[in-house]
């Protein structure tokens, strides 16, 4: 049987280097597309001879065909992820994001499966909790339309190229190796109780969140990597809601510092309420089951933190 062949654009990044990581102990050949923009070689330095790695941009079609053309699976997770950033520079998420999954999922046409990291963003404030699949989308930041954007273009080339389409909309990922844009309140609690700080939440701090590490996503992508049968569009969280002052308080106490207590600012413009995933699909077609608890996840990245200092991507 021949070693199944398997792209990943953004490879260097922080979910991406996990996700290689692990195709390359399954025995898969893995090309990784990045342009070290925002990833670092240092996050597969261990794998790098293990791979083929490609220094290119999803914006460049012709760097896109050499990544990816001759790939049995592609997953797509190159993108820009901050919303702030996208609000002062919409042309720029439109380039990267739009621009870069339509050449991506144009240049697919050999590839049996596309697999695409889309976001929870899409759904702007909900109607509803927990938010599921068919949950209306409501973008409200150029970084969500972006992504809703991409998922249109994934689906329809799926049509016309004829591969396998999964659409992955991610809740709030965090784990060793992280970026400030990714869960970026983790990081910051972090930061600020190592350093014996009082943390700052902004508003009241009950708004809610669904927190989830980053090898259940890594599982989650695995699944649909493997599982031939798997298409359509999945929420990938825990499931289960925390509020952003527990958080505060849950990260103080792991670090060690039960006395510092939040120092509240204004709300920012825009924060969404409540964001909690309705996993019911991905556990029944995916067979997704997070298994990392939010205690155990900030426990290990305190540790990864203390050790390795705050030199994230």
């Amino acid at each position: 049987m021949d070693t199944l062949r398997i792209a990943v654009t953004g490879g260097a990044g922080f979910i991406g280097s996990h996700l290689v990581r692990r195709l390359v102990e399954m025995g898969f050949a893995v090309t990784v597309l990045d342009n070290l923009s925002t990833g670092s070689l240092r996050n597969i330095n261990d794998v790098l001879r293990d791979i083929n790695f490609v220094r290119g941009d999803v914006t460049n079609l012709d760097d896109v065909e050499k990544a990816i053309s001759n790939s049995d699976v592609v997953v797509h997770l190159a993108a820009l992820i901050d919303v702030g950033e996208s609000v002062e520079k919409p042309e720029l998420y439109f380039d990267v994001n739009v621009r870069g999954t339509f050449n991506i999922a144009r240049a697919s046409r050999k590839a049996d499966a596309l697999i695409f990291a889309s976001s929870s963003a899409v759904y702007g404030e909900p109607i509803k909790i927990p938010i599921s699949e068919d949950h209306p989308l409501s973008p409200r930041s150029p970084y969500a339309a972006s992504k809703m954007a991409g998922e249109a273009y994934v689906n329809c080339f799926a049509e016309i190229n004829g591969y396998r389409p999964v659409v992955l909309r991610l809740f709030n990922v965090y784990g060793p190796k992280q970026s400030r844009a990714y869960s970026g309140v983790i990081v910051e609690f972090i930061k600020k109780a190592l350093r014996g700080e009082p943390p700052v939440i902004f508003g009241d701090g009950e708004q809610i969140r669904d927190f989830i590490h980053v090898s259940d996503v890594v599982k989650a992508v695995i699944n649909a990597i493997t599982n031939s049968s798997v298409t359509g569009t999945f929420n990938i969280g825990s499931g289960e809601g925390v509020t952003i002052n527990k958080l505060a308080l849950l990260v103080a106490e792991i670090a060690g510092r039960r006395e510092l207590r939040p120092i509240y600012s204004l709300p920012r413009k825009g924060d969404i309420r409540v964001s909690i995933a309705d996993v019911t699909k991905a556990r029944r077609e995916l067979g997704f089951n997070p298994a990392v608890s939010l205690e155990d996840g900030l426990r290990e990245l305190v540790k990864y933190y203390s050790a390795h200092g705050f030199q994230v991507i």
